[in-house]
């Protein structure tokens, strides 16, 4: 459980390789940290290095797409390290070459869209049984209004983002909480080699919103702040502008 500060004492990262998760747990890290919990697919692959001494790094097999392995994996994960006070879900693929391969496509969405629902579903009735704790949703602008560059990752994305904003609501009252995190272009491996978009951020700047977000308690957060703005306005653009935009 959080400590009297709201300081997490066990974070569990759903993506542990992600860039974005790992800056987020440095942010929050703080002596009340004890254990941090790195779900990747091939959990020898995760990166232990650069966590604090103090904190116990464990690792656990996370595959988006085993939705029958998702609650079971979570119970074992409560069961062995205590409540979890933040977990952050963080995994997820771009698929920019995917608009001509229905194939590609559909396993694009089952990763992104299908494997948020599976696990977030899990960690919420987990959360509900703790009667605290927050899924951090690392959601996207994309998903706000999608563009013909990159329209499949687009739609995944809003959906996860619809998604994690309905179980926020479905949680009210539990104590347990949902934070939908929309960041715009992240300067991460992911996203190395591509063209920057305006507002680029790095991961430090998206990890700083979230702490802040989650001292507030807020339902969702925008990376940079600014976006929130911009996207307000994009949303409503005509739709010649829009793909004008995205040439």
């Amino acid at each position: 459980m959080n400590n009297a500060i709201n300081q997490p004492q066990t974070i569990l990262v759903l993506g542990g390789n992600s860039d974005i998760a790992r800056a987020i747990v440095g942010e929050l890290s703080s002596p009340a940290l004890k254990t941090v919990v790195l779900a990747c697919r091939n959990a020898a692959s995760a990166d232990t290095t650069g966590f604090a001494n103090h904190v116990q790094v464990a690792t656990v097999t996370f595959d988006a797409t085993d939705h029958a392995a998702h609650a079971p994996m979570i119970e074992a994960v409560a069961a062995e390290h205590g409540d979890l006070d933040v977990v952050i879900q963080a995994f997820g693929q771009l698929g920019l070459d995917v608009a001509d391969d229905p194939v590609a496509a559909a396993q694009l969405a089952t990763v992104n869209y299908s494997g948020a629902v599976s696990s977030g579903l899990a960690v919420a009735a987990q959360l509900r049984k703790q009667g605290h704790g927050t899924l951090v949703v690392l959601s996207s602008v994309a998903g706000v209004r999608t563009r013909a560059s990159n329209f499949v990752y687009g739609s995944t994305k809003a959906g996860q983002d619809a998604f994690a904003t309905g179980l926020g609501h479905s949680l009210h009252g539990s104590g347990a909480n949902v934070m939908t995190v929309r960041p715009g272009f992240v300067r991460s491996s992911m996203t190395e080699g591509m063209d920057e978009a305006p507002f680029t951020i790095d991961a430090s700047v998206v990890a700083e919103a979230v702490a802040s977000g989650l001292k507030k308690g807020s339902s969702v957060v925008w990376a940079p702040a600014k976006l929130r703005g911009v996207f307000g306005l994009l949303k409503y653009a005509p739709d010649f502008v829009w793909r004008k935009l995205d040439n």
